[in-house]
């Protein structure tokens, strides 16, 4: 199976080598067709999953809380609508923070849904947020199942639902979540185009463009995907050029690279809409908020295996020990045994028997999942919280482990049906057993380590828990209940005081009336009845004393504590 790089007639289909996936799979026996497999069944299976999420998040999206980040970010949203509201007079939204260097097109959206919104406008960022994570989610189906098929969709889709550093950030993340989702979309419509070369269709193009734009809208980083197209298409044509010479080859080259024009005013007014601080030097600003946020300029300490780092200078090996511990084991041990097949595949030139466009067709999945990394060991930019600015890997880190994982089944399917059954079981246990783990932290799903490190016990004083504060919520929650016992399921007859040693945003807009938040500047804060605080700062639970009535932890580890600091009841005498 060669490419063509003829011209093909309008209408005609692309050759069998440009369509997936139809050719033979990176890492098996030469001759080896994939085996059939019941597309509809796995598609429908795959539609069921991402159902379910959708109910699932729309049942459980107000268990979770408010993080740290979130004030200033809707504040942001809600000063871009302003800046279009005052037509263009009100420009606060490109001096306020740092946020002029990021796009506020998850922000800007969510200010303008608000007002007509059923819930409160931290509840509908979180509902929303939720919504884009699944999007991401049906992204990362549609991506494996083009590039590998059905039933490789199903099990990627499987695999990052089931990833608790992707799944737990889906409700209060907004910056990450949005920017991962879209970053998988352009990913898959890149390859739609390496499909279709050396004709790419229209459509395919003006999506591409359409979906960079929006995830331009989000981070500067997205014009990295431009550049893993770009290589892609370099890559077919310069194998093309090799097994047919390069006059031809290069006027398709011209003309392919031509046809991507479209996408570039789509995406640049896409953006430009959304983060209009672009716009003002259209040019020079883009440049200015890739340099800035490449090394930004902040320098606070983070956990990495038990030392306390400078964020302005991680360790080279930062982000690879994190994705190494983070990412389910299903995933680091099917994204290596990925990489493993198709070392050996390229060592043993299966390219040359099975097509060069297999190699192509990958170009930009591997350069998705590596590329930054390689990037961040080479620049150490400043990074903090995990992989938190870097959870845009985790689907092409599954979208390898998917495909690898399908490949590997049906290696035992060929051994006999007895074999390629119980493959099928270990997988199901694994994945029951990563559904049960996450739902057993719920709703702190994020905090999530694989058993590489211990899970979260292991990584409890070695790495970055609870960095959001998202289970000061649930702690809020599980105090108004205990005080409200206490008074027979009745609000106390009196009010009392509560002082937080962490993000005062997560339970601001949760006190009853009668519970009043005081803080470190008001001069009776020591006084206050009741004392919560997160853990992932280590001073906090001993900042003040109390008796501890109250403990929300995963895997047995605490991550908020509450005490309560009222006087002891005189007891009554007995007549």
């Amino acid at each position: 199976m060669t490419i063509q790089a003829r011209r093909r007639p309008e209408g005609e289909a692309p050759p069998a080598s440009h369509r997936a996936p139809a050719d033979p799979v990176i890492g098996m026996p030469a001759g080896w067709t994939p085996p059939r497999h019941d597309g509809a069944l796995w598609d429908g299976l795959s539609r069921a999953l991402v159902l379910g999420l959708l109910i699932l998040a729309a049942l459980t999206f107000l268990s979770y809380g408010i993080s740290t980040d979130e004030e200033v970010q809707h504040i942001y949203g809600k000063k871009l609508l302003s800046y279009y509201t005052s037509g263009f007079q009100d420009r606060s939204a490109f001096h306020f923070k740092d946020l002029a260097y990021y796009g506020g097109l998850f922000d800007l959206i969510t200010a303008v849904i608000v007002p007509f919104s059923p819930f409160e406008e931290y509840e509908t960022r979180h509902l929303l947020c939720a919504l884009v994570g699944v999007l991401g989610i049906a992204g990362t189906w549609r991506y494996t199942r083009l590039l590998a098929g059905p039933r490789a969709g199903f099990i990627a889709t499987a695999l990052l639902a089931l990833s608790g550093v992707y799944y737990g950030a889906m409700f209060n993340n907004t910056k990450d979540v949005p920017f991962a989702a879209g970053m998988v979309w352009t990913l898959y419509f890149a390859t739609r185009i390496l499909l279709q070369l050396p004709r790419p269709s229209r459509s395919a193009v003006l999506k591409f463009g359409l979906v960079l734009g929006m995830t331009l809208a989000i981070r500067v980083g997205a014009v990295l995907a431009g550049f893993y197209l770009a290589a892609g298409m370099a890559l077919h044509f310069a194998l093309v050029a090799r097994q047919e010479g390069g006059r031809r080859v290069l006027a398709d080259a011209r003309h392919a690279f031509l046809s991507l024009w479209p996408a570039i005013p789509v995406a640049y007014a896409i953006m430009a809409m959304f983060w209009p601080w672009v716009v003002q030097r259209p040019f020079r600003n883009p440049l200015e908020a890739l340099r800035v946020v490449s090394h930004f300029p902040i320098d606070i300490q983070t956990l990495f295996m038990g030392q306390l780092v400078h964020s302005n200078d991680p360790p080279a090996l930062y982000l690879p020990v994190y994705l190494a511990v983070k990412l389910p084991e299903a995933v680091v041990i099917g994204a290596g045994v990925a990489v493993a097949m198709a070392a050996v595949w390229l060592a043993r030139g299966g390219w040359r028997r099975t097509g060069a466009f297999t190699l192509v067709r990958y170009t930009p999945l591997a350069l998705a999942a590596f590329l930054p990394i390689l990037l961040f060991m080479l620049m150490r930019p400043s990074v903090y919280n995990g992989i938190r600015h870097f959870l845009f890997l985790a689907p092409p880190f599954v979208v390898l482990a998917a495909i690898a994982t399908d490949r590997v089944w049906a290696l035992c399917q060929r051994g006999g049906r007895a074999l390629g059954q119980g493959f099928a079981a270990a997988m199901t246990v694994v994945g029951v057993l990563y559904a049960w783990q996450l739902g057993a932290m719920h709703p702190n799903q994020y905090v999530y380590y694989n058993q590489f490190t211990g899970g979260v016990r292991g990584a409890d004083g070695r790495f970055e828990l609870d960095y959001w504060g998202n289970s000061l919520h649930e702690a809020l929650q599980e105090l108004i209940e205990y005080v409200e016992r206490e008074n027979d399921g009745h609000a106390p007859p009196r009010q009392y005081t509560l002082t937080v040693c962490g993000n005062t945003l997560a339970v601001r807009f949760e006190l009853p009336p009668w519970l009043r938040l005081v803080n470190g500047i008001e001069p009776d804060w020591r006084k206050a009845d009741f004392f919560l605080a997160f853990t992932q700062v280590q001073r906090c639970p001993s900042l003040l004393d109390g008796h501890p009535i109250l403990e929300i932890a995963a895997d047995d580890v605490p991550l908020s504590i509450v005490k309560d600091r009222r006087p002891p009841r005189a007891e009554v005498p007995s007549e």
